[in-house]
């Protein structure tokens, strides 16, 4: 359910998103309604995830993330399903479901290698949103995803980076590695003229083995 509060500065409502094209991510922000920014980077070449193994056995596929907690800055949510827009931009988490985070199904599954993605608002214009208080995760810092089985992942974070949208380091969130990583990324920074946050915020974690 979204928070309920007073309403805030018209600059305080644009929404975080991460428009992706054929596997390349850049920083946009829309009016928030939850839809994409229109305008998109030069695409990089695509890339494949890894979310599992098609024609596995039941038991044995790998099961999608249902909730994340980042108990030192009291987030607890359930995970909404996020893929891509008509034009090839990343959906994000409907403003109305400002205090909801979303996991990125075009990236790993959290836990298994890869780098698996999780997308929450920062502000919307129904208030205050799930990653808010990202910006106060510290170094070291335990997220837990499970799953829809029940099994927990703890990761731990490892860095954090504040990046400008036109300059989103793609190949370093998105880009294949061969860690059990966990990237969460927000809208952060000073406001452009159309009320839109400038900046993105982006916390890095690995799975703890």
């Amino acid at each position: 359910m979204p928070l309920k509060s007073r309403p805030l500065p018209r600059r305080a409502f644009g929404v975080c998103v991460l428009a992706v094209a054929v596997g390349a991510a850049v920083g946009g922000c829309s009016a928030a309604d939850g839809t994409a920014a229109a305008t998109k980077e030069r695409p990089s070449a695509s890339r494949t995830y890894d979310v599992g193994t098609p024609g596995a056995a039941a038991s044995q596929a790998p099961a999608a993330p249902v909730h994340v907690a980042i108990p030192s800055i009291g987030v607890r949510s359930p995970l909404l399903r996020l893929g891509l827009n008509p034009d090839r931009t990343v959906e994000v988490p409907p403003a109305e479901k400002g205090m909801t985070a979303g996991w990125y199904t075009g990236g790993a599954i959290p836990g298994r290698r890869g780098a698996a993605v999780i997308i929450g608002h920062n502000d919307t214009r129904f208030g205050r949103a799930v990653f808010h208080d990202l910006k106060k995760v510290r170094v070291g810092a335990d997220i837990a995803v499970r799953d829809a089985r029940g099994r927990t992942v703890h990761f731990r974070v490892t860095a954090t980076e504040t990046a400008a949208k036109k300059a989103f380091p793609t190949d370093k969130v998105y880009g294949a590695t061969d860690a059990r990583a966990l990237r969460l990324i927000t809208c952060d920074g000073a406001y452009d003229a159309q009320g839109h946050p400038v900046d993105n915020l982006i916390v890095y974690a690995t799975a703890n083995r």
